[in-house]
Parts: structure tokens; sequence; C-alpha cells
């Protein structure tokens, strides 16, 4: 995860310093990493890494829900990274049930809604295209819907992304508009090259590369001896992601059919989360 490194010591040279919604930052704009997933998971090995809660929320987006509930259903807890956004002051007059968070990530990738009416299933769609029509252009996957921002309990900090695929191999693009560098973007990495490997198994592809752009990527001044500590460290190997080989259909996956192997991280390295 020496990538991820570079662009944490980056912003810490480097960044600008700036008030922020919730609070100082120091940050940089556009940034990319790229992850060839031949060179192993890119899942970050200078701290723990919670996957079982990134897997978690992944299939919870593929299932298009927005239901916290089901998301502590799936994790197996009683508070999840979402449940402090589904409690917010701001969002619980909206809310329609304890628990709802509005038309987040998948419900806009299962069924986005358009002016008529009519829904759209992107993830469907974009799969169906891959198996039919491999070099399209339009292999876009996107959650970021203005009609529908006010009606979300947080907008999507990771917007959209697009696939390509060439000789076999199977890329995935994701931009993110607003990038948490410590506590949410390893999250981010790690759910993109999870979604890229599912999607290439369903296709019958390769994962190739997974490429994250960073646009508004950003570290909080309360972070910033927790950074300072990650990067003291050497990363580590980088694990194996195991895909249930039996999974053909990307509904079908469950909890049980997706699992990191030969994973050696060092310590987690506690922070605050922000909202």
């Amino acid at each position: 995860m020496k990538i991820y490194q570079d662009v944490l010591r980056q912003i810490m040279d480097s960044g600008i310093d700036r008030k922020g919604r919730n609070g100082d930052t120091r940050a940089l704009f556009a940034l990319q990493m790229r992850f060839n997933m031949a060179n192993g998971f890119p899942a970050m090995t200078t701290k723990k890494l919670a996957f079982k809660a990134v897997t978690s929320e992944l299939l919870w987006f593929i299932e298009g829900s927005n239901d916290d509930n089901r998301l502590k259903e799936l994790n197996g807890t009683d508070r999840t990274i979402w449940t402090d956004n589904a409690e917010a002051p701001y969002w619980k007059p909206k809310a329609k049930f304890p628990g709802d968070l509005g038309r987040i990530y998948g419900v806009q990738w299962r069924t986005w809604q358009g002016p008529n009416g009519k829904t759209v299933d992107q993830l469907k769609e974009v799969i169906e295209k891959l198996k039919t029509n491999p070099s399209d252009r339009r292999l876009v996957v996107t959650a970021w819907n203005p009609g529908e921002l006010d009606q979300m309990a947080l907008p999507p900090c990771h917007m959209m992304y697009q696939f390509f695929a060439a000789n076999g191999k199977l890329s995935l693009h994701m931009v993110q508009r607003s990038c948490d560098m410590f506590l949410g973007v390893p999250f981010n990495i790690a759910s993109y090259a999870l979604l890229l490997s599912m999607v290439a198994q369903v296709v019958g592809m390769t994962p190739h590369e997974c490429i994250v752009t960073l646009n508004d990527a950003h570290i909080y001044h309360e972070h910033f001896d927790a950074v300072k500590e990650q990067l003291s460290r050497e990363p580590r190997a980088l694990p194996q992601l195991w895909l249930n080989p039996d999974v053909k259909n990307i509904d079908d996956f469950t909890m049980a059919d997706i699992r990191l192997e030969h994973y050696d991280p060092l310590p987690a390295i506690k922070a605050k989360m922000l909202v």
C-alpha cells in the first residue's frame, strides 16, 4: 500500500489548510491511485482494515438497501458506520422509519429514478453490457443524483464508477468527490477492489486495475497524529481475495462467499469519525 502512503505524505507535506463543514482539513485536489490486482488485494497493511464492514456494506449497496437495520444484520453488530448518519439531528426529521437513510448509494445503483418515474437498475444493465458488448464506453454507474440529494442522509462521496474491459481483463475507475484520507479512503479502496473482483467473476473476466481518483483529498487536523503514526510504519505483503467460484450472479454473493486470505496487518490506529 505504498501508493496510499505516498498520497498521505504528499497531502501532509504540501496540502492546503482549509476550514471544512465538519472540521479543519489539509487538502489537495484531484489525485489518483492505481492498484494492479495481480499484485494482491489492496487492503491496508499499515493498520488493520475492517474487512467485514467493507464486505457487509458492499453487499448492502448491491441489495439496493437504504435501511441501516439491514446493514446491522449483515454485519452482526448493533451499530454501523452509517448509524451516526441515520441518527443525525439534520436527517431524523426526514427519515421515513428508524434506520432509514433515504435514497443513498445502493438505491441509486439499483433503482435510479428518472423524471418520468421510470427506474433504472444501473448495476444490472452494466453487467449485461459487459457480457454482451464489453467494449461499450457507457459502462457507468452513478450515485450522484442532483434531483435527490436532499433525500439522502449523506450525499455520495464516491460518486460514480466506470468499467473498462480489454483482452479478458476488467478494470474499474471510481471518482470520489470528498475523501477522508485516514478513515474513509482505505475502506473505499477495498470496497471498489472487491466490487471489481465480484463483477469480473460474474462476467467471466480477470480483475485488472482498480483506479481511484480523489478530488477533495483531505486529512482532518484531528487525525494528524494518527496519520504520522501510520506513515512511520512499513507496508506488509498484500493479502489475497477469495470469492466462492460457484457464484455467477452479482445478487447471489453472501458474507460467507467472500474472505481475505494471508492478511497480516499492523494493529489498528484509532481516530474519531467526523460526521
